[in-house]
């Protein structure tokens, strides 16, 4: 890692990443670069321009809610860290997130000297997450979809857009035999029979119990 921190935030709430650009002053006082978006197509933008080392992802977007963002971020940048940032404060959403490859998890009471200790603790390669986390086990469905390689993950993001096979092929650079091979295997490791068996266990892995948090 450099020793300036290429750090991208993902929220739309203009306050809460002025509060975690805080957050990033107080734990690198020497500076960390810091790029900002308020969707998931602005994540991909920055994501694609600029690599990150640390991804600071809030759980309901514009164009993304739940955990929708995390599987896609996943998916298509399987070796940037992810810390996940959100008003849901609940041991499942803690375990969904661990489950499906976050880093950490911030809820967004925490104050600022904690949000700075969990920012520095998963840039140094560690994980933080409230400790309730580590009590009790992901669901089925959400373990299953986290045994996805970042492939399988990517195919059945498009599937979920509604894009066909050939579309997904066109934007994986495969083939569309190849698309079928993994489909095969996403069936298979997620149980299903067809692509509407798949799409709904992906849904319900993905998914917040409390949806009005933000």
């Amino acid at each position: 890692m450099r020793n300036a921190p290429q750090i991208l935030i993902v929220d739309d709430h203009p306050l809460f990443r002025d509060a975690l650009e805080q957050a990033l002053r107080t734990a690198f006082p020497d500076g960390a670069a810091c790029d900002k978006a308020s969707n998931m197509a602005g994540a991909f933008s920055s994501l694609t321009e600029t690599p990150a080392d640390l991804v600071l992802l809030d759980l309901n977007l514009p164009d993304a809610s739940g955990f929708e963002g995390l599987q896609v971020l996943r998916a298509r940048w399987p070796d940037t860290r992810l810390l996940v940032v959100s008003a849901t404060e609940t041991p499942e959403a803690y375990r969904k997130a661990r489950s499906l490859g976050a880093s950490g998890y911030i809820p967004k009471s925490l104050d600022l000297e904690e949000m700075a200790a969990a920012l520095v603790t998963v840039l140094d390669g560690g994980d933080w997450f409230p400790e309730s986390a580590s009590t009790g086990s992901a669901d089925n469905e959400t373990a299953r979809v986290a045994s996805l390689t970042p492939a399988q993950r990517r195919v059945l993001s498009g599937l979920a857009d509604g894009l066909l096979n050939k579309q997904i092929a066109h934007e994986m650079n495969i083939s569309t035999a190849t698309v079928k091979a993994h489909m095969t295997a996403i069936f298979r490791k997620l149980g299903a029979n067809n692509r509407t068996q798949a799409l709904l266990i992906f849904q319900s892995a993905t998914s917040l119990s409390d949806h009005s948090a933000a």
